[in-house]
């Protein structure tokens, strides 16, 4: 299904380690059922050396999954295998130090202040992560130079990132020891999320971004050291700044193998080898890998193959050797328990669908004419047909904010937002009553390219008409692409998450925020997210959280349709698949510890 990633598969999934990934929050266990005995001995039988294929749902599209346009969960799994940052997080959400890196260790509350330590990192070109990646990296996380207007008519932000700049947005210039491998930032006010504040997905090296911007390396640097702090009350131009931006944003996309070679650079466990357009993208082992988690294998091909029929074919063929889809049928899950040699794993995946409404277009525009055709959406249906034959006990989703596996802030929202209330029957008439005899167009964006999608529209589109909206068929395989560019009335995809982290808040919900595609702003949801984004004490957080769901369903905004099932299925010919992992990474937390047996 396409996934965006919280920035984060719409579910594009973004690959941002604190953003919302396109495809399709939450901190549940990862460990699902394994319905075929386990993913087989990880480390008994496992070799060093060979090639395994992986099925995917969607296209490649770049190499810079942190950047809005290319916030796909196929780029995220990309990045997984081709960056490395301070943390890795686990199946079951929880934060873990990748010490081959570097370190990082907080050494003051108040105010709140961290020191990152680069252990002795490499570019696989043989260029050292250094001073100038890191400044780099925080510069575009934090916003430092940003001064765009909130209307967007004066200043700019000179990074487009698909997430927002909340975590590392207070800091201070980073100061840097005398041999420049040591960063200290310190924070203007508390923030939750601090420990997840640099995205290893949105580390591109920055001795190719400062060729892209016509520069040198030592240059680049001397750029970001003088940067000015942005206010977009008096904004500034930098046009050096800006070159660096533009070098960020648009260097690293591509569909097919590009000819300059340096925008393939990694300095994680595999770097990208070939890139065949809307087929295929070929990762080699990192030779010149210098952290503590070196790949195994020494090829690792992704496959798109939209369908997931045809991800079943190609698995039963061994033509791949792992399937994640995205979207999962009752038909898919008995195809695969009849495939000989597979192991399968299956939960709930921090993922769902939903329909958004275009707050920019002018169809939506009336608060009266979104709440008549969000009383039309027939939520329970969409779930009997599409999610319960695959998981007998799916339910509606009734929070944009958490997800149902993750229990009691799940139910604690569900219960302050009023969502069954407002929502939680289809009501034709009382749609009619609130359109008072007129019969809007609405515009649909999807991925007619996932059955799943498919199905989803229908159901809408049949029963919005009985109310008297006219639904039109905005399908395209391309729908990512064109999310950004607001020309439709309502979107239907789904968010997957990073596990940890509120970033969401900020990249979806909060004006201006870098996934926030449809325009939505409400002044108290801003003044909720920052304050529930400096908020240490878990629980309190909550119910600020929990606020912001009210708030976004007294808006109608749109509607949560249901948590994704998750399902993995592998050959029990490889090592090391061995544990679901819920969140955007999926199958690829783990990559470097996959062999052939």
């Amino acid at each position: 299904m396409g996934k965006y990633t919280f920035k984060g598969k719409a579910a594009v999934s973004v690959a941002a380690i604190a953003a919302l990934t396109l495809t399709g929050c939450a901190s549940v266990g990862g460990g699902g059922n394994d319905s075929n005995g386990g993913g087989g001995d990880s480390s008994a039988s496992a070799q060093s050396g060979g090639v395994v294929n992986v099925a995917e749902t969607n296209k490649f599209s770049g190499a810079n999954p942190g950047y809005t346009k290319t916030n796909l969960d196929i780029n995220g799994h990309v990045a997984q295998m081709t960056r490395e940052g301070f943390i890795t997080v686990d199946p079951e959400q929880k934060i873990h130090p990748n010490e081959g890196f570097g370190t990082y260790k907080k050494v003051s509350d108040d105010p709140l202040t961290v020191e990152y330590t680069l252990k002795d990192p490499k570019w696989s070109d043989g260029n050292a992560v250094d001073k100038a990646d890191l400044m780099l990296w925080w510069s575009l996380l934090s916003g430092y130079a940003n001064d765009a207007s909130e209307d967007g008519k004066a200043g700019k932000d000179y990074f487009a990132i698909a997430g927002s700049t909340d975590i590392l947005g207070s800091t201070d210039k980073p100061e840097f020891s005398e041999d420049g491998k040591t960063m200290t930032l310190k924070w203007a006010k508390p923030n939750a999320d601090w420990e997840i504040g640099l995205d290893s997905n949105s580390l591109m090296p920055a001795h190719v971004v400062a060729k892209k911007a016509g520069m040198s390396e030592e240059q680049l640097l001397e750029v970001l050291e003088n940067q000015k702090k942005g206010d977009p009350k008096n904004p500034q131009k930098q046009p050096e700044l800006e070159k660096i931006g533009k070098a960020w944003n648009e260097s690293f996309n591509f569909t097919s193998t590009p000819e300059d070679k340096d925008v393939l650079v990694s300095n994680g466990p595999f770097t990208i080898e070939n890139v065949v357009e809307n087929n295929s993208v070929t990762l080699k082992k990192n030779e010149n890998y210098s952290g503590d988690k070196p790949g195994k294998l020494d090829e690792i091909t992704l496959r798109t193959i939209g369908d997931s029929t045809a991800q079943i074919q190609a698995l039963r063929n061994g033509e791949v050797d792992i399937m994640q889809p995205v979207s999962v049928n009752k038909d898919t899950v008995d195809q695969v328990a009849g495939i000989d040699g597979v192991n399968v794993q299956t939960g709930d995946q921090l993922a769902y669908d939903h329909v958004d409404l275009n707050f920019g277009a002018d169809t939506f525009k009336d608060k009266d004419v979104r709440e008549a055709f969000l009383k039309t959406i027939p939520r329970q249906q969409i779930v009997d047909q599409i999610v319960k034959p695959v998981k007998e006990d799916a339910q509606v989703l009734n929070s944009e904010m958490f997800v149902s596996s993750q229990g009691e802030p799940y139910q604690k929202a569900v219960e302050v937002n009023k969502a069954k209330e407002l929502y939680g029957d289809v009501d034709i008439e009382g749609a009619k009553k609130l359109l008072g005899g007129k019969t809007p167009t609405v515009r649909i964006l999807y991925n007619n390219a996932n059955p799943q999608r498919v199905d989803s529209f229908q159901l809408i589109k049949e029963s919005a008409e009985k109310a008297g909206f006219k639904v039109q068929d905005l399908g395209d395989p391309n729908w990512s692409e064109k999310l950004a560019d607001g020309d439709y009335d309502a979107s239907l995809f789904g968010w997957i998450s990073p596990g940890v982290g509120t970033e969401a808040l900020s990249q979806i919900f909060k004006t201006g925020g870098g996934g926030n595609y449809n325009e939505y702003s409400n002044p108290e949801v801003d003044k909720l997210v920052d304050e529930a984004r400096s908020n240490l004490d878990e629980s309190s957080r909550n119910d600020q959280i929990a606020q912001v769901d009210k708030h976004v369903f007294e808006d109608a905004y749109g509607l949560p349709l249901f948590q994704s099932a998750g399902f993995v299925a592998s050959s029990d010919k490889i090592s090391g698949v061995d544990q679901y992992q819920p969140n955007q990474t999926g199958v690829f937390w783990n990559v470097s510890e996959w062999s052939r047996k």
